[in-house]
């Protein structure tokens, strides 16, 4: 594992500045656009318009990998984001906003997809697994720095979008000078959405579900705060709370769910979610209730992404793990577009509280789903469950990939010990 760090020590750097710039721009976005006087509807599309973006730059990098190669791409895309962030204090207009969080969308999937396949060439079969929890961390990590350096004064001035597009500038030196060889790219052709839903039902619901539920955390929690009234340090606290959720209860839950009907779980987790967001919609004014409400809605939705992964592999031979992959980011992607548009009428229909609201909805239907889907079919034998393997909603379909190959080989050693038992 020492030897994978000491070779991907460049590309770890450089994410992890990659997502201190996109998490701070983010949340920045949110509080500019109230100073801006934009709407609630104004600020949803601008928010939704990353993920329309985001799926669009998923489809459109492997191409453009194989056409010019990875480091090009890399470079390309970073630069245009590093543009970008410098062009929103200069352009404070919501259609120049969209068209820009669009292009951002789609420069940040080409940059995941470039990196996590230099990743995944980096490790082998054996810190493969490790090497995903590590990017993770590295990921996470980013996001929730990135809430802290919003404290730094000049919210309405130009210095907070410097930061992030220095720290994106940055970050693409380490890995393209590096001596880390350029991986050859392959993607899997996807399933058919069809034959991944006659499969694994659950996991093609909810993953939509669970879609539209992310983009309104990554998207809409800095909207919802300036909207409530929150100074820029509690906003700062808030955002953040939700990953350090995340962070906190992913491997637990990950635990468990390597140990129990995936459904049922599935369904008392979604339904812890939503009852911390109905605790966000009750805490008025109550600030460490809202921090609390977060850090449960994190913490109990983000590991859902990775239980309905597994989850669907439950039902699929190994061969197929890997097709599926690319159909269930897809259709997570289609929900995450849906997510904040709705999230800012509700805002705009109910108040500030309608974000809450929101939230409860998708979790409290996948938790309903969840349990009638124990219904319809029996469990597969816990004995006989794939493993599951932690990855964030922000991946794209190459660490999603990477993350099935891990399921893959830890149930085939497992066999392989069964068998040897």
């Amino acid at each position: 594992m020492g030897q994978f760090v000491k070779g991907a020590w460049p590309l770890l750097l450089g994410m992890l500045l990659l997502m201190v710039g996109n998490g701070m721009h983010g949340t920045l976005l949110g509080i500019r656009g109230e100073a801006a006087g934009f709407s609630t509807f104004e600020m949803s599309m601008v928010m939704s318009a990353y993920f329309v973006g985001f799926l669009g730059g998923s489809r459109m990098t492997p191409e453009l990998i194989r056409r010019v190669g990875h480091v090009r791409v890399f470079a390309a895309m970073a630069s245009m984001i590093s543009a970008v962030l410098i062009l929103y204090p200069t352009l404070e207009h919501p259609v120049a906003w969209i068209a820009g969080r669009t292009l951002m969308g789609l420069c940040f999937s080409g940059v995941y997809v470039t990196a996590e396949s230099w990743l995944n060439n980096a490790a082998t079969n054996d810190t493969r697994g490790k090497a995903l929890s590590i990017y993770m961390m590295v990921q996470m990590f980013g996001i929730v720095a990135a809430q802290g350096m919003l404290t730094i004064p000049d919210a309405t001035g130009f210095l907070l979008f410097v930061i992030p597009s220095v720290l994106v500038s940055i970050s693409f030196a380490p890995i393209l000078l590096s001596v880390s060889p350029t991986p050859a790219f392959d993607t899997t052709k996807p399933m058919s959405l069809k034959e991944l839903f006659n499969n694994s039902p659950l996991g093609v619901v909810g993953m939509f579900l669970l879609g539209g539920v992310f983009s309104a955390q990554f998207g809409m929690s800095a909207v919802f705060a300036t909207r409530a009234g929150l100074n820029l340090s509690e906003l700062s606290l808030f955002v953040a709370a939700f990953y350090v959720g995340a962070t906190v209860f992913q491997y637990p839950l990950g635990w468990m769910s390597d140990r129990l009907d995936r459904r049922i779980l599935i369904m008392f987790v979604a339904a812890i979610g939503a009852a911390g967001a109905m605790m966000g919609f009750w805490a008025g004014d109550n600030y460490q209730m809202l921090l609390v409400a977060a850090l449960f809605i994190g913490g109990f939705s983000n590991p859902l992404y990775s239980m309905l992964i597994a989850h669907a592999n439950d039902f699929l031979e190994y061969e197929d793990m890997a097709a599926a992959s690319g159909g269930l980011v897809f259709v997570n992607g289609v929900g995450a577009i849906a997510g904040p548009l709705i999230t800012g009428w509700m805002m705009d229909a109910i108040g500030p509280r309608g974000y809450f609201i929101y939230l409860v909805i998708p979790l409290a239907a996948l938790g309903l789903y969840a349990g009638y889907r124990t219904t319809r079919r029996p469990a597969a034998p816990v004995d006989e469950t794939g493993s599951y393997t932690a990855v964030m909603p922000t991946a794209s379909v190459v660490a999603v990939e990477v993350a099935q190959e891990v399921a893959i080989e830890i149930a085939m050693e497992e066999e392989q010990e069964a068998a040897a038992g």
